[in-house]
């Protein structure tokens, strides 16, 4: 072996020549930890302390009144109740499509599974317009399930269609290189040992792909708390009704009132933060729960 190959596995001998050390591409420990503290610094916790400064400066009273009032406290329901929502629809149904795009053959499967991309490339306020169009009284389906009592536009129904489009590919993307690597001959043997389909399912699938499907949900989830493009031109934006946090933030900064968009923010940062670090526990208990063991 030459080249890249020696470097990556040349060994040395330590300060008493009797143990080999591998050598490593990179330039140590501390250099790397110093320079990754640094990058995160310089890119998340320097500006997110610059908000908790900003709004520290309205006093606790200043701070409750503008981070609790009605108006806020209604966006905050919404937004995080549809996140969830939205993140729990596309675990179930990204899970499906993962599968059907892992362990099925079928005509046009490479267009459907490009298609499953498009949220990733598609700017937000062209999938809001669509969907809007697609929606709304006039729109396709609109027009049919409007007579029906179901109002999707311009409703906080129609943020959940948006968060579950903007969603699904954080999900499916996740889930598909677990499923690839489940080998079928396990489900094959536990179905000649009599288990049913749903026992197959309970006790040998989900617990293979609970890890990456926590994980999806956590993305989706985080995505559809922060997304704004697609749905302000969905939901209608009536305040205590379909108007979303990151929307009421922006009217702040537009009113001029800084520190109240600052109290907003910082009020939807902490709660995302506590949520997504619950979800991590989580996705630690899944890897250990139903990880198989190493032995």
């Amino acid at each position: 072996m030459s080249g890249v190959g020696e470097l990556a596995i040349s060994v040395r001998g330590d300060a008493n020549g009797s143990r080999p050390v591998r050598a490593s591409v990179l330039p140590g420990f501390v250099p790397t930890l110093g320079f990754t503290l640094f990058y995160l610094c310089l890119i998340v916790l320097i500006p997110l302390a610059g908000l908790f400064l900003r709004s520290a400066g309205l006093g606790w009273d200043g701070f409750w009144a503008a981070a609790a009032s009605p108006r806020a406290l209604a966006s905050y329901r919404l937004s995080f109740g549809v996140a969830l929502a939205a993140a729990g629809i596309n675990a179930a149904f990204g899970l499906l499509v993962a599968w059907v795009l892992v362990r099925y053959r079928f005509p046009f499967k490479r267009l459907i599974d490009a298609l499953v991309d498009l949220p990733f490339a598609l700017p937000t306020a062209v999938a809001g317009i669509a969907l809007t169009g697609l929606y709304a009284g006039n729109g396709w389906l609109g027009s049919t399930l409007e007579p029906l009592g179901i109002h999707v536009a311009f409703k906080p129904l129609g943020i959940g269609v948006a968060l579950v489009f903007v969603g699904l590919p954080f999900v499916v993307r996740t889930l598909e290189p677990v499923l690839q690597d489940l080998d079928a001959e396990v489900e094959e043997a536990a179905a000649s040992l009599g288990a049913r389909r749903w026992q197959i399912f309970l006790y040998v699938i989900l617990p293979a792909v609970m890890p990456a499907l926590l994980t999806g949900f956590a993305l989706a989830f985080a995505r559809g708390l922060g997304e704004y493009g697609s749905v302000i031109f969905i939901a209608g934006n009536m305040p205590m009704v379909s108007e979303i946090s990151p929307l009421l933030i922006v009217i702040k900064l537009e009113q001029y009132d800084y520190a109240g968009a600052t109290a907003i923010a910082a009020v939807m940062l902490v709660a995302a933060f506590a949520l997504l670090f619950f979800i991590n526990v989580l996705q630690r208990w899944g890897r250990a729960r139903f990880s198989p063991a190493k032995g």
